[in-house]
């Protein structure tokens, strides 16, 4: 796989304003997009210009692969790495045998890493391409 950059960090918490409040206030983030309805879960998109920094509220109960990967509590949910080439990314996760999470189609790909940590692909530039659009 080409060399990669963590461009994407996603962090589950019981409840977004007040996590926004710290992010924004305290650490300097600023808000890109937020409210955002996504399958099961709403997210918040916050950025230092660099990081694409996602709060990610999960509807209660959801059962989803995703929404169990990281545990039901707060937590850094799981980190995403840029790739130029997505399809082969996908192809050489899958022949060093780690566990797709994400349905097909679905982009960004999730996957188990190395110790069940939850990580994700995307093309270059679709983090905070995706935050900005949306907004």
């Amino acid at each position: 796989m080409t060399a990669m950059r963590i461009a994407h960090i996603a962090v589950r918490v019981d409840d977004i304003k007040e996590a926004r409040d710290f992010y924004e206030g305290i650490l300097g983030f600023t808000e890109v997009r937020t409210d955002l309805k996504n399958r099961d879960h709403t997210s918040c998109h916050l950025t230092d210009g660099h990081i694409d920094l996602s709060l990610l509220q999960y509807e209660k109960g959801s059962k989803s692969k995703e929404a169990l990967a990281a545990g039901e509590k707060p937590c850094i949910h799981h980190m995403g790495f840029e790739v130029d080439d997505l399809e082969k990314g996908i192809e050489e996760l899958k022949e060093r045998g780690y566990e797709i999470i994400t349905d097909p189609g679905v982009v960004p790909v999730k996957f188990f890493a190395p110790g069940g940590t939850v990580a994700e692909i995307a093309p270059t530039g679709r983090f905070l391409k995706d935050a900005k659009e949306k907004g």
